[in-house]
């Protein structure tokens, strides 16, 4: 077709004559409503930026010879990570003569990846870097599950605080009516209650 006609056209249609294809041969343009075509385009990009999830990789120091509860403690954290679906880099820092044992720290990661099997497993193996010794645990479930959870842990919280205010309302109410209908009706004042006696009431 003409580029005349299908100017016409679009200008009968009241619509836009948009080049699609421009290398092709011929060239392809389509009737469409241009501004609508760029609405829909620029949500279409937020939407899939919205549904990319980014990988954030969080770290723990460890030394070799780490003390139990302290050990507890990080282990509770890298589980915490991983369950909110991030992957946790594991880094035992040796120092002085402890870097001729790199055995200890080699059992301390394999003990903790044993500890956390349920929420990650072992992205890479445990490896030496210089004074260190690294090792990525990745979550078993994705971000976006682990978001969806609490979330909805989140929500449950909130509606049991929502119906333990509503029941400390209701009791502090029926409180009140019963202090209400147990007080004493308040005596009407006269002449004799008065402390001036000259004032008439």
């Amino acid at each position: 077709m003409r580029i005349e006609d299908a100017l016409r056209l679009a200008r009968e249609a009241d619509l836009d004559l948009v080049e699609v294809a421009p290398m092709a041969r011929p060239p392809v343009a389509k009737l469409m409503d241009y501004g609508k075509f760029k609405y829909e385009a620029a949500q279409k990009a937020r939407e899939s930026r919205r549904n990319q999830t980014n990988t954030v990789i969080k770290e723990m120091k460890l030394r070799p010879k780490i003390d139990s509860h302290d050990y507890e403690t990080k282990k509770g954290h890298v589980v915490r990570f991983l369950k909110a679906g991030d992957k946790v880099k594991i880094t035992i820092m040796f120092r002085g003569r402890e870097q001729s044992r790199p055995e200890l720290g080699f059992n301390l990661l394999k003990k903790l990846a044993d500890d956390v099997v349920e929420d990650g497993f072992i992205e890479s193996a445990p490896k030496q870097d210089g004074r260190n010794m690294l090792m990525v645990l990745s979550p078993t479930r994705k971000k976006t599950e682990a978001k969806v959870e609490v979330e909805a842990a989140k929500a449950a919280r909130a509606a049991d605080r929502a119906a333990s205010q509503e029941a400390d309302r209701q009791a502090e109410a029926e409180l009140r009516a019963a202090a209400a209908s147990v007080a004493q009706p308040k005596k009407k004042r006269g002449p004799a209650d008065n402390m001036d006696p000259d004032i008439d009431l």
